[in-house]
């Protein structure tokens, strides 16, 4: 790649290859505010999310430089983790959308009903 190209075309391309995801954003919020979880309690956090999934985001988030992993010396191994400065920020540029997903939750959830609910009429109907 010349070196006066970007690899993205926006700061929107750039942020969603960051967050891209259904887990990353999750991971973001479950360590707002400065809080440092250990792996267990942040699986706990994110419901329905495996432990191999969650080990290859927060890898990704690491080597974005969003996630501070601190690993303990000790017998049993512990590990925790953090947002970094630069994962504090994205964090608060994600509050909006949660504000808006939190005031547009319920239609959200009737739209996503119809369409359900109209894809099975349709596929019954062109029968």
């Amino acid at each position: 790649m010349p070196k006066d190209s970007k690899p993205y075309a926006c700061g929107l391309d750039a942020a969603v290859d960051v967050v891209g995801g259904k887990w990353k954003p999750m991971i973001l919020w479950a360590l707002h505010s400065g809080v440092t979880l250990r792996f267990g309690e942040l699986r706990r956090h994110i419901a329905g999310v495996s432990e191999k999934v969650l080990i290859q985001q927060l890898r990704e988030l690491e080597s974005d430089g969003i996630v501070h992993r601190e690993v303990y010396r000790e017998v049993p191994p512990k590990v925790e983790y953090s947002l970094t400065d630069l994962g504090q920020s994205l964090n608060a540029a994600l509050l909006p959308l949660g504000l808006w997903g939190d005031e547009h939750m319920q239609q959200v959830i009737a739209n996503k009903g119809a369409v359900g609910a109209g894809a099975g009429e349709g596929a019954n109907s062109a029968a």
